[in-house]
């Protein structure tokens, strides 16, 4: 199983690691800071050894690195792998707005069913099951969201069950996700958000999140 260090050092943004195993352009190490696709939040980018990480894939407990052809690293190499940081941080932000979008639509809205979500760097979506625009919510949303931003609440991650790798998050008093993607230290780091409505077909209705202010790590 390959260590995430990205779950309990999300800062983090250089690593000297070992190589576990190489299978053609594809590599696996013993620890890892580079986050793969996965709950909608997409890869970090970054390089492996000096070579750029043209895919990062999660595979069981493991994660799978798709090097350029060449890349000629071996088995038992000690390498350095190192991740854009405003890329991830932009993720962990946008990441956690979407989180907080969705649980206040799921109090003002009981019952409706999350069916999609995305997190890229200049955006967030998430998509719900409902017949009527969740347009008229977003005041309410955003208000909620600004409310949150400024008490500054610890977001506290851990497992739920550890040998599965499942995680979770939870900020005291609002909310608590199974989750694992990364996430900021404190609601403060997301800043403030504006939210725009897409009618993506009958029954459908996605929220998209974009940054509205870009604060410091704390």
């Amino acid at each position: 199983m390959t260590h995430k260090i990205f779950w309990s050092a999300p800062y983090q943004t250089k690593l000297d690691t070992v190589i576990t195993a190489v299978d053609g352009d594809q590599v696996q190490v013993a620890e890892t800071i580079f986050f793969a696709f996965s709950g909608g939040q997409e890869s970090d980018t970054g390089t492996l050894a000096g070579h750029p990480v043209l895919r990062a894939d999660k595979r069981d407990l493991d994660i799978v690195y798709t090097l350029p052809t060449g890349h000629g690293l071996q088995l038992g190499d000690a390498v350095t792998m190192q991740i854009d940081w405003e890329r991830r941080y932009r993720l962990m932000r946008l990441h956690f707005a979407a989180e907080m979008v969705l649980q206040l639509v799921y109090q003002l809205r009981p019952g409706i069913e999350r069916i999609g979500a995305h997190i890229a760097p200049d955006k967030a979506r998430v998509d719900f099951a409902s017949e009527t625009s969740l347009a008229p919510l977003f005041a309410e949303i955003e208000a909620a969201t600004r409310d949150l931003v400024a008490a500054g609440h610890p977001i506290r991650t851990a497992f739920s069950d550890e040998q599965a790798g499942r995680r979770y998050w939870e900020v005291e008093g609002f909310a608590r996700m199974a989750c694992g993607g990364t996430h900021p230290r404190t609601t403060a780091e997301v800043g403030v958000i504006r939210l725009k409505r897409k009618n993506t077909g009958k029954g459908k209705e996605r929220i998209e999140i974009v940054l509205d202010t870009s604060p410091h790590p704390a």
